[in-house]
């Protein structure tokens, strides 16, 4: 991936960070991934729909990948990751924030 980041890609990325909730699960699987959406659905207590609507935006904005296996998904951290969201990863481990416990119904 090259070192600039265009215009388009820094909107989408600035609004997918733009959400509290989103950011609250990219730190949550930037912590324990990789994990399953039901993982994510367990420890914040939202319905899956909700859920995979932040992993949705959070995967177009390139900070996560998805895994398959069988009818569950895994998101963990893309990598590698640009130097951007490398830095925005590490600017959000800085933040006070409420995380749930992980739960591992899942975990791989």
């Amino acid at each position: 991936m090259s070192k600039e980041v265009g215009t388009e890609d820094f909107l989408r990325t600035i609004g997918a960070l733009n959400d509290e909730t989103r950011l609250r699960i990219l730190r949550f699987i930037d912590l324990y991934g990789p994990v399953c959406v039901c993982d994510i659905e367990a420890a914040f207590g939202m319905i899956q729909s909700r859920i995979s609507r932040h992993l949705k935006i959070l995967k177009e904005a390139k900070f996560l990948t998805v895994e398959r296996r069988g009818h569950w998904a895994y998101y963990a951290i893309r990598l590698p990751l640009d130097k951007f969201r490398l830095d925005v990863l590490k600017e959000i481990s800085y933040l006070e924030m409420n995380l749930p416990e992980f739960k591992g119904c899942c975990k791989i």
